[in-house]
Parts: C-alpha cells; structure tokens; sequence
C-alpha cells in the first residue's frame, strides 16, 4: 500500500490532507462519517455525541481502555460537512457530489505538532482504506495499533519527507 495524504501547512499548522472518490451518493459517505454504527467500522476510536450540532461534545473512546478523550462538534451540514475536534485538533470531512452521481471525499486533519504528521498518516491511511472496505459493503477488522500495512505506510511517509520523530504507541 502507498501513502495517499499530503502533508501541507494551513494558518501556520501542520495539517494532512486525504482525497478519496467513491462511487456511492454523498448520503452514503456522510452516514460512514456521522453515524456511530457506521465510524466503528472504520474510525479509531469509538465515537458518541448527543447531537451533531455546532458545539455538542463528542466523546471518543478505546476497547482498550475506553479513554479516548473528548471533543466538540464545529460544523454539521449533511451530507457536505462534518467537522470536529479531538484532543484540540480539528478533523475535517467535505463531500462533494461529482457529476456521475458519484462522491469526493476530502479529509483534512490539523495538528499541533508537526513531527507527528507521518504517524498520523499511516494511521489516516489504515482507517480510510477500512472505509473503503465498510462503504464497499466488505467491512474487514477495524484498524488498530501497528501492523506491519501501517510500518509500510510510516516508512512511506518519512521517505517522501513527512515530518516525523514523534513517539510510536505500542
């Protein structure tokens, strides 16, 4: 597998960037992106929040050890936009109709530190090809940790000159 994000600077933060087409409706995309049933079988983390509205907290948590912190809804305009914060970065989802009914998905995550951008990468990648999985109606095991798809994917990262140096979990 190649890395497919782009590591790019947005108001001075480190951001990474994810650009996926699909062939389904933007609907379809939006409910993988903002129903909890559908993220568990692509988001690395548990996700729940009373309402998808600007402002409504959003917590997330691990099988593990079911902390995974907390956030806040900052845009919810099905089935184009959802976007929120996890730990104070922001994650961004846009979908885009495409004229043959098909959809685009641009993912943008902004950081706060930059030498953690190729970690974050592969692990985005890993995720992202599991909703490609959920969406293609084969979802396979939910991502998770390193596995040797991800040492593939960071190795890719850093070659290309993706920040990193940050500490790898597990």
């Amino acid at each position: 597998m190649n890395p497919t994000g782009s590591y790019l600077e947005i108001d001075g933060r480190p951001a990474l960037r994810f650009v996926r087409e699909y062939q389904h409706p933007a609907e379809r995309v939006f409910a993988l992106l903002t129903d909890p049933d559908e993220l568990a079988h692509w988001f690395p983390a548990r996700v729940a929040t009373p309402a998808w509205s600007p402002g409504a907290t959003v917590t997330f948590s691990f099988e593990a050890d079911d902390d995974g912190g907390t956030g806040s809804v900052l845009a919810h305009e099905p089935p184009h936009r959802v976007a929120f914060t996890w730990g104070g970065e922001e994650l961004r989802f846009e979908v885009e109709t495409l004229r043959d009914g098909r959809s685009r998905l641009t993912f943008t995550h902004l950081m706060d530190e930059r030498d953690t951008a190729s970690r974050n990468a592969a692990g985005w990648d890993v995720c992202l090809e599991a909703l490609t999985a959920a969406i293609d109606g084969t979802p396979g095991t939910l991502p998770g940790g390193r596995s040797p798809e991800w040492e593939e994917l960071y190795e890719g990262y850093v070659a290309a000159g993706v920040p990193s140096g940050a500490a790898i979990p597990g």
